[in-house]
């Protein structure tokens, strides 16, 4: 393969070196930032400026990836820790009370001992499998009281309970420490994917941070650019909605059925001016944390992730968004991208793992990746082919 590739211009970077005059060009020219896309690594083995790139992006995404696993099992581990914390407290409740009923037990036996009616006392009774057992082995059905049946029917309820209560917490304990597991496993992850990134990026010199910089403002102004056609569409796409229906209330003007529409259509506009109100509250709170630090696993209010900072959002416009990504694209409508409204939730890559709230025209404002800061940002920040679905949740 290495046969096919053309060679580098003469005065190209060697074992990481560049000549002041390229160096100044490849900060000035888009068009050479944009022929070294699929650099191949240079003649000492390092990486190139663009390989650097798109293998910490690449590092970033699959952390933000981990994260969303790490808040799914951390959930899981909190739900599971308090069911099983629940059925402990039960189990010691129910023990305590077996014990009770076997010392009630015991005194009956006792007393039935000494009066002669009963040789096989206590013992016959706790190694019973059943009343019945018990009942067959003494011969006592008839001459037990009905409170002295009603105890050891409770006895061996009661047992039967617990060891059922028992059975479940021991299993709960077992899945918790699975979940546990699991949570280690995504914050290794994490932190792995997070210290290979900076590993890479301290590499870089600074004219190799300079060219990168300049590949990054190369991807946002065509992410803005992006933002501009998409704002353009959803104004011609309004413009006509508009159009159409006051077309057709003029021309549906003084009839019966136009009541009916009418009051549809008030309706509707019902419903959309109390999903504004509440997404002004979210994006007001939201816009309260730009500049905040983008920390995996956070919920704020000092730093969020990006689920994290969606769900807190949208809680202060009085909705409950489940934790992660994967949960929160169910917890409402599906829009078309054309049709999205601002507060409306923006998912993005293929497993789902990134999410900001649509502010209108093209943008939103989200807690990008780790080391970044919350922030607004063009939906197409990543491309356009990363958005994955647009969400109503209200």
């Amino acid at each position: 393969m290495a046969s096919h590739r053309k060679s580098r211009p003469s005065g190209s970077r060697v074992a990481g070196i560049r000549t002041p005059a390229l160096a100044t060009a490849a900060l000035t020219s888009v068009a050479l930032l944009s022929q070294s896309a699929n650099a191949a690594p240079v003649a000492d083995g390092k990486p190139s400026v663009e390989e650097v790139e798109k293998k910490v992006d690449d590092l970033y995404r699959q952390a933000e990836s981990a994260t969303e696993k790490y808040n799914a099992a951390k959930e899981k581990t909190t739900t599971q820790r308090k069911r099983v914390d629940t059925l402990l407290t039960d189990v010691a409740k129910r023990t305590q009370k077996l014990n009770d009923e076997r010392e009630q037990l015991g005194t009956f036996a006792a007393a039935q001992y000494r009066t002669g009616a009963s040789a096989p006392g206590t013992a016959t009774l706790l190694l019973a499998d059943s009343p019945q057992d018990y009942f067959d082995q003494t011969q006592l059905m008839g001459r037990l009281t009905s409170r002295q049946k009603t105890a050891v029917d409770d006895y061996f309820t009661e047992q039967s309970a617990t060891m059922k209560k028992r059975q479940e917490a021991s299993k709960d304990l077992q899945t918790l420490t699975a979940t546990q597991g699991d949570l280690r496993t995504a914050k290794s992850t994490v932190q792995k994917k997070l210290s290979d990134a900076r590993e890479l990026l301290s590499k870089l010199n600074a004219e190799e941070k300079a060219r990168l910089a300049a590949i990054q403002k190369q991807k946002e102004e065509e992410a803005a650019r992006q933002a501009a056609e998409l704002a353009k569409k959803q104004a011609a796409a309004q413009k006509a909605k508009e159009e159409a229906a006051a077309q057709a209330g003029s021309s549906s003007s003084g009839s019966t059925s136009t009541s009916g529409s009418s009051s549809g259509s008030t309706s509707t506009s019902t419903g959309d001016s109390t999903y504004a109100t509440k997404a002004a509250k979210t994006l007001a709170f939201a816009r309260a944390q730009i500049g905040k630090p983008y920390v995996w696993g956070a919920t704020g209010p000092d730093s969020y992730d990006c689920s994290g900072l969606t769900q807190a959002a949208w809680k202060a416009a009085g909705v409950s968004l489940p934790r992660t990504t994967y949960d929160q694209v169910n917890a409402g409508t599906t829009v078309s991208l054309t049709d999205a409204q601002p507060g409306d939730l923006i998912f993005f890559y293929d497993d789902i793992s990134h999410v900001g709230i649509y502010i209108g025209n093209g943008m939103m404002i989200h807690a990008p990746k780790p080391g970044a800061y919350v922030r607004e940002e063009s939906i197409y920040y990543a491309g356009s082919s990363i958005i994955h679905s647009v969400v109503r949740p209200a």
